[in-house]
């Protein structure tokens, strides 16, 4: 028979916290067993051994995911890895548009220029004038008070067909194309207004969630700065351009670093639904933008991206910290998942909304939407709800902040670009397209 080790020697050898231990044996990862006295956890030494040597446990695919090797994200117990780097921890220290470098090309080199101001790491970091032109008119005709993400999908088709350049999927091209689609989402947003409203059909119950909207239109003249700078200079950072387009007024540093915080743990999460259509946008070569708008067209399901427009209601409908307790459980009676709470992957807690929570206290500890959310997780505690989410905690964002509607798809989308290009770059060097077959289970078929 095998050695046997305790909790701690395990969590020791492998660097992790005891409760890691029990998600990598809920997955299959580890083998454990009790001891005699039945009251400790014993592990297998030879299979804790072998996982340090190897590193972070992969597990093999389920009967309804589809398996695609990929070396851009990695997902661990409670966070993801660019490339093998922390998510976690680049969002603390780094510059999203380094990070989005990172996801495009493992170049080292262009990581480290995203530490400190960030100024390198922008450059070529902004759209064409013709581009953006094209996006602001396409936007001229919708109605005033729709919600961020409906506009980016806009936006995104009018800034492919001013680019000739957009069928160059050859990877120095694509980084050019990159750097131009994600400033130009950005840049052709038209500032935050101080109205109230929103047109995508939600919950009548709820009132309006915050003051700022995205004007109908954007009679900005075209400048250097709202254009995301020349060719000759290096251009704001994206975080602060999207800043102005979601919130009416100036951003304090503290949330702004969060807005950038939570851009940076957003950029990417493996195959996600919106990464797999994209992906297979890109297996058949279609170019960076069509690949961006077949991300975007399954981003906004409420069981993914849009996610955090769900707990942007939830804060608003509890509205004070006394409402807490009643709003959930009406919500739980009914039947309702309460959004903002759990995650497919990270069944002991999303570590992304861990940072994130912890950047939007920190740059306002006393604001009333702290507090709601404060009452909430109580309340989600106390009824043994799963963990938050980065959905929940990008709802307090924009809720602290005073974002407009949502804001959260907008960030999640803008940032998740980044992503989705990573992953076309990946697929353009494929030979064949990505070609699910289907189980039929329909009548007889003859023959």
């Amino acid at each position: 028979m095998g050695e046997w080790i305790d909790a701690a020697a395990a969590a020791e050898r492998l660097g992790v916290k005891p409760a890691t231990l029990y998600a990598y044996v809920s997955r299959g990862v580890l083998r454990r067993r009790r001891d005699e006295a039945g009251r400790r956890s014993l592990f297998d030494a030879g299979q804790v051994e072998e996982l340090a040597r190897k590193g972070r446990p992969r597990r093999e695919p389920g009967p309804n995911e589809l398996a695609i090797e990929s070396s851009v994200t990695a997902l661990g117990p409670d966070r993801p890895y660019y490339r093998g780097r922390d998510a976690l921890a680049l969002a603390t220290d780094r510059h999203f548009e380094a990070v989005a470098e990172w996801l495009w090309t493992g170049d080292e080199a262009a990581l480290a220029t995203g530490a400190g101001d960030g100024t390198a790491a922008r450059e070529g970091w902004h759209a064409s004038e013709e581009g953006l032109r094209a996006a602001r008119a396409a936007q001229s005709g919708l109605p005033s008070g729709i919600l961020p993400l409906d506009r980016l999908q806009v936006i995104t088709t009018a800034l492919a067909v001013t680019d000739p350049a957009r069928v160059h999927i050859d990877p120095e091209g694509v980084l050019v194309t990159a750097r131009a689609l994600i400033a130009g989402m950005v840049d052709a947003l038209p500032p935050a207004t101080r109205l109230t409203g929103t047109t995508r059909a939600a919950p009548p119950a709820a009132p309006p969630i915050a003051t700022g909207v995205l004007g109908a239109t954007d009679d900005r003249p075209p400048s250097p700065e709202s254009a995301g700078g020349t060719p000759d200079e290096a251009p704001e950072a994206i975080a602060a351009r999207l800043w102005r387009a979601l919130c009416p007024d100036a951003a304090a540093p503290g949330t702004l670093r969060a807005l950038e915080a939570a851009m940076v743990l957003l950029a990417d999460h493996e195959l996600a639904a919106s990464t797999l259509a994209a992906r297979v946008a890109a297996s058949v070569r279609a170019d960076p933008y069509a690949v961006a708008t077949a991300g975007l067209g399954v981003l906004g399901g409420p069981l993914h991206g849009g996610a955090s427009y769900a707990a942007e209601r939830l804060f608003t409908e509890v509205g004070e910290p006394g409402r807490a307790a009643r709003v959930i459980g009406d919500r739980l009676r009914a039947g309702e998942r309460i959004p903002g709470f759990g995650h497919a992957v990270y069944k002991a807690g999303d570590g992304r909304a861990t940072v994130l929570l912890g950047l939007v206290r920190d740059a306002a500890p006393d604001h009333p939407r702290v507090a709601v959310a404060d009452a909430v997780l109580a309340e989600a505690g106390r009824r043994r709800l799963p963990a938050p989410n980065v959905d929940f905690a990008l709802a307090l964002l924009g809720g602290v902040a005073g974002l407009v509607p949502g804001a959260g798809e907008a960030v999640f989308a803008v940032a998740r670009t980044a992503g989705w290009l990573a992953h076309a770059l990946e697929e353009y060097r494929g030979r064949s397209p990505l070609r699910p077959r289907a189980v039929y289970v329909g009548p007889p078929v003859p023959g």
